[in-house]
């Protein structure tokens, strides 16, 4: 505590050096109707070039509305209220020399006829570039048409997501996962499945920030995702049903819907959807075991997994915010996900002596059924204090993941003729998981002079796991399954982070910005294998800078520096030495030695005309956490675990252009070439790994008469240097069409992904006496088509960000396939 009352004092001193990197601009008026003010009139700040919506807001009851923290560009902006026909004020400009433009009063004229339903759709690009994030708009293409937010994420730029589900961002590891501006509390292989059997239909936005502000937690080397789920407010009720089918190789289905009611000081919200999914997953795997001491050629194992699932589940949010009075907002938000999978794999082994001579052919069969649920409860408020803005928010929330997971691996042994070699085995394997999140923080925000904002927080959470794996053998002379105490084991894990943070802003000038900020994170934690009776303790006290500088010298051109200090720390299931088997010779072990990695990011940005954006970052990490493979020669077997085996250096040169080329062509394009090196200490010798990687991903988006519109897309990605593994390129072509319908309350959309089937991933790893290459195939050519129905009856309102828990949910393994 005395650590973080220092913190505060220092960084107050430095209250009349920091600033923000927001444009200053503002635009201001107001609205009337039939000789009265309109309150909760719909305002639409839109860019002149291609009346794209740039910013929303709403008028209060005097029929007064603002628009503030404008970049400088050419504007108009349009007015809707429910019994008013709609309003197009003139074009006017936000620039250096006018920061502020008030648009003369307005007055509404009444529609010639009473409108029961009011349902806007807003053409929005797929891909929004701002001066501190990426935003991806899920909605505007018709190939986003039932997929999963994992698919989503596959062609956003700068993501790439690997073999097993891992998200790396601009060639990184390390990403910081939220909903709804909230950890998911998922981490590793289960965060991945998360995201798999999420549908997109629940999405209306994804945002990036590569280095975001002292607000946001520490964790996440290569900065935040944070994942928008669809949530529209109007005085009466609005809602959308969409229902979805797509056929690969094999079917997927997904029904989903979004709903919000609001009646005098009370809103309730829900959203929820239920789906069933069955994919394939096949791994070709050839492994050549080598003499430690000359390298040389012992024997090769060649390994096809084919692997087909089944998974049905659904997950939910509902929600109600209580309008105490003008100033009070108090709410509640209960969410969760509930999925079961079925899965089975058969693993076939031929295994070859050095001169290619086969040897042993194994046979596995490995059978899983899992569930896995979640229950979380956010309580929170919002209390503006004055006409200032000055805000305090405050969450408390609770999350608990439960899952099961019952596995029946058996191994049968024939020699090169076909005949039996030995006796089956069979292991049987038995693995709950209980996980429960306590969280808390509050946020203040205290607007001061000239254009100057302080902000302040802090927070603590609290986390305890039970994980309990319990294997058995089966006793071929018996019949009976026999516990195996060398590999079952019971972990706890308990842990605690308190936090606090710092920021401040100013316009320094008309043409210059910054901000400055400071987080710190104290963590204590504690693990128990009750199995071994091993235990151990850390505590740690790490302090995270942030520093960012803009400068605007005209309405064309904007330029930004941004510096951050981030952490990533364990997923708690990596931390559990718990065994998970593909077959005799593979399996997956934790590390309960495994350690947080740092890193240091730098970057630059360019912006031109709001549509071309440059940006070349740096970065560093130390103790990097990677998957290493490690094999045991006397055995034949090989393990995966993950250690702190490295230092990474980054370098990153990307531009991405977003624009209307007409007035029916709109196209985003990202691109980026980066230089990964690795270097470190791996299975006790020095190993160092680079290489240049480039990838980028296009999108096209065409509007046609008649409420027609298609897309063509498509994501490139060359060879890369993924520490020890280095993967082979990879491409995509989508394309889609969408058809309004139901006097633009509906849209069909007929969709196809990856037309070629090339997002197929290959991959080696080669180092010491480590020689290995895979090629793994998925059900990732998929026709879809959905029907979307969107209804509403009332006045949009303003919205607010709610909830708010700590980085601790990114790091669960709970999720499902």
């Amino acid at each position: 505590m005395k650590k973080i009352v220092a913190m505060l004092a220092v960084l107050g001193a430095f209250s009349s050096a920091t600033y923000a990197q927001n444009a200053g601009g503002k635009v201001s008026g107001t609205v009337s109707g039939t000789q009265k003010p309109v309150e909760s009139a719909s305002v639409g700040l839109l860019r002149a070039k291609d009346s794209s919506v740039v910013k929303m807001a709403v008028s209060d009851k005097s029929g007064r509305f603002e628009v503030e923290k404008l970049a400088e560009g050419k504007y108009l902006v349009l007015i809707q209220s429910v019994g008013y026909a709609k309003y197009y004020s003139e074009v006017f400009s936000i620039s250096g020399a006018q920061p502020q433009y008030t648009l003369k009063p307005v007055s509404l004229v009444a529609a010639s006829k009473k409108l029961e339903e009011v349902t806007v759709v807003s053409k929005r690009p797929f891909v929004e570039q701002k001066v501190d994030r990426t935003i991806i708009n899920v909605d505007a293409t018709p190939s986003n048409t039932g997929t999963s937010v994992m698919e989503v994420l596959e062609k956003s730029p700068g993501i790439s997501v690997d073999k097993d589900g891992n998200i790396s961002l601009k060639g990184k590891q390390g990403v910081m996962i939220m909903l709804d501006g909230k950890p998911t509390y998922l981490g590793g292989e289960d965060l991945a499945n998360f995201l798999k059997n999420m549908p997109s239909a629940n999405l209306d936005q994804i945002e990036i920030m590569t280095n975001p502000p002292a607000k946001f937690d520490a964790s996440g080397n290569s900065g935040v995702i944070n994942i928008k789920t669809k949530k529209t407010r109007t005085v009466g009720y609005n809602g959308s049903v969409t229902t979805s089918y797509g056929q690969g190789v094999l079917p997927k289905s997904n029904l989903s819907t979004n709903l919000n009611f609001r009646e005098n000081k009370l809103n309730f919200f829900g959203n929820g959807s239920v789906y069933y999914n069955e994919n394939f997953n096949n791994i070709i795997l050839n492994r050549k075991f080598r003499d430690q001491s000359n390298n040389a050629l012992l024997s090769v194992f060649d390994q096809t997994a084919r692997n087909n699932r089944d998974g049905r589940g659904g997950n939910y949010k509902i929600g109600v915010d209580y309008f105490m009075n003008k100033k009070t907002t108090l709410g509640i938000v209960v969410n969760g996900y509930e999925n079961r999978n079925n899965e089975i794999t058969n693993n076939t082994t031929l295994i070859s002596d050095k001169n290619g001579a086969l040897t042993t052919r194994t046979q596995a069969i490995n059978d899983v059924s899992s569930n896995y649920g979640n229950t979380g409860i956010n309580f929170n408020l919002r209390h503006v204090f004055d006409s200032t803005n000055k805000e305090l928010t405050a969450d408390v929330d609770y999350v608990n993941y439960n899952s099961g997971s019952n596995q029946l691996l058996s191994n049968h042994f024939f020699d090169n003729l076909g005949n039996k070699q030995s006796n089956d085995e069979a292991i049987k394997g038995s693995i709950p998981a209980t996980i429960n999140i306590y969280s808390a923080k509050a946020d203040y925000t205290h607007p001061l002079k000239e254009g100057s904002r302080f902000e302040a927080g802090l927070k603590t959470s609290f986390v305890e796991t039970d994980n309990n794996a319990q294997y058995a053998n089966l006793n071929a002379a018996t019949g009976v399954f026999v516990p195996d105490a060398g590999r079952s084991n019971h972990f706890l894990y308990k842990e605690n982070i308190n936090a606090a943070y710092l920021n401040l802003s100013k316009q320094l000038s008309k043409i210059w910005s910054a901000q400055l900020g400071l987080r710190l994170e104290n963590t204590n934690l504690s693990g128990n294998q009750l199995t071994t009776g091993q235990t151990f303790k850390r505590d740690y006290t790490q302090v995270f800078p942030t520093a960012f500088i803009g400068y605007t010298p005209n309405d064309k051109n904007q330029f930004s520096l941004s510096y951050g200090r981030r952490i990533d720390r364990p997923n708690y299931q990596d931390l559990n030495p718990f065994y998970n088997f593909l077959d005799k010779y593979t399996y997956q072990i934790g590390n309960p030695y495994l350690n947080p990695q740092f890193s240091h990011n730098l970057q630059l940005n360019h912006t031109y005309k709001n549509a071309l954006t440059t940006t070349l970052g740096y970065g560093v990490t130390k103790d990097i956490i990677q998957e290493i493979l490690e094999q045991v020669d006397s055995t034949h077997t090989s393990y995966i675990k993950r250690g702190n085996i490295a230092r990474r250096e980054n370098i990153d040169l990307s531009v991405s252009y977003n624009a209307a080329l007409t007035k029916w062509w709109r196209t985003s394009f990202y691109a980026i070439v980066f230089y990964n090196k690795f270097s470190g200490v791996i299975n006790k010798a020095y190993e160092e790994i680079s290489g240049v990687s480039f990838s980028g991903n296009i999108n096209n988006q065409f509007t046609f008469k008649n409420g027609w519109s298609a897309e063509l897309s498509g994501f490139y990605r060359s060879a890369q240097a993924q520490g020890v593994l280095a993967s082979n390129p990879m491409y995509a072509i989508n394309v889609g069409v969408s058809k309004n319908i139901l006097k633009n309350k509906g849209s069909l959309r007929l969709a196809v992904r990856d037309v070629l089937y090339s997002q197929v991933f290959s991959g080696y790893s080669k180092y010491q006496n480590v020689d290995v290459t895979l090629r793994q195939e998925r059900d990732s050519r998929q026709v879809n088509l959905s029907f979307t129905y969107r209804f509403a009856k009332g006045k949009a309102v303003a919205q607010r960000k709610r909830g708010g828990a700590g980085e601790e949910q990114n790091r669960v393994n709970t999720g499902g396939n």
